[in-house]
């Protein structure tokens, strides 16, 4: 269980991250990739990336293990771009190298570190650096052709827990992080693989939402660096495939007619209300609202009523059927 206690001032000074962090969709994505109990989610994407991974991809495998602790530096400057985070990196003082490789011996003591290890705890530049080209190399094969992808989930989110802050405060968005969360003033707990207490102490805290983040939140654990809690997100369905197309959208105008198709293409980005959809449409809210309750009867979009808005979002079937009019390849 990990319990985060928050003052006031930590209320106060709670943030969200706009973006989604290079280095924590890295190493969680290599959670991922080193897991096999994920295939329906991320199955294909493993299998899609797999084959251009670099061979040294193992040497961070190595430092953030499917399970257990994970390097606190492999996660530097979180809310920065990838170029910023391995040049920290690159810098990662001797005595912080040699503590949190310490820390992965006491914390995973069935995970052995490799030799190779022992020459990164003296600080070594060479591996160091190797490491941070070993990180551009696996985001520019593993992430990069995602990233769109990534981005939006976590901007959805975003949007998400900035509508539950409008209208029910901190607790609407705090006890919604995940199944798990349990906010009860003036702590937040969570499902945890360890017993594990973190105390704010007026530093606030940064909220990152995670694309490959599956089983729960996590956090760095190192009590003195800057308070992160990263957290799942949801997923669209088939978000491995590319989306539909002008073609595709064509077809399902003929299917649907021209407001439905609309109003299922854009709900496919993700979770809007009923305004939100009827302004990145053109049509009249009133006129939204009708289509959209067509498609909820049809089930390609489910409703939920939070205060006083509905959210659409489009279900399973509605995905099905915008990847099913997707044109074809030649064969």
């Amino acid at each position: 269980m990990l319990r985060i206690h928050f003052t006031s001032d930590d209320l106060a000074r709670t943030r969200f991250t706009r973006e989604p962090d290079p280095m924590w969709e890295l190493n969680i994505s290599l959670h991922r990739f080193q897991r096999r109990d994920t295939s329906v989610l991320f199955g294909p994407w493993r299998r899609q990336v797999a084959p251009s991974l670099p061979a040294a991809t193992r040497l961070l495998a190595a430092l953030s293990p499917a399970r257990g602790y994970t390097c606190d530096f492999l996660t530097p400057r979180t809310g920065e771009d990838l170029a910023a985070q391995t040049e920290a990196l690159r810098s990662t003082p001797r005595r912080r190298l040699r503590t949190e490789l310490d820390t992965f011996e006491r914390v995973n003591p069935g995970t052995r570190l490799p030799a190779w290890t022992a020459e990164l705890a003296t600080g070594s530049a060479p591996l160091l650096g190797r490491l941070a080209d070993t990180a551009h190399a696996y985001f520019d094969a593993g992430l990069r052709p995602y990233w769109h992808t990534v981005q939006d989930a976590v901007r959805r989110d975003v949007m998400l827990r900035a509508r539950q802050l409008a209208h029910g405060g901190w607790a609407a968005v705090l006890d919604t992080l995940h199944a798990s969360a349990r906010w009860e003033y003036p702590v937040l707990s969570l499902d945890f693989p360890v017993e594990q207490e973190l105390r704010l102490a007026g530093r606030g805290l940064l909220l990152q939402p995670s694309f490959f983040c599956r089983y729960g939140p996590t956090a760095l654990f190192d009590p003195s660096l800057e308070p992160v809690l990263v957290h799942p997100v949801e997923h669209r369905p088939g978000w491995e495939r590319p989306r539909p197309g002008a073609p595709a959208l064509r077809s399902l105008t003929a299917l649907l007619g021209r407001a439905r198709a609309l109003l299922l293409e854009a709900a496919a980005d993700g979770t809007f209300t009923t305004t939100e959809l009827a302004r990145q449409t053109g049509l009249t809210p009133s006129n939204a609202s009708r289509h959209l309750t067509a498609l909820r009867e049809a089930a390609l979009v489910s409703s939920r009523r939070h205060r006083n808005t509905t959210l659409h979002t489009v279900t399973a079937l509605g995905v099905s059927l915008l990847d099913g009019c997707r044109p074809s390849l030649p064969a």
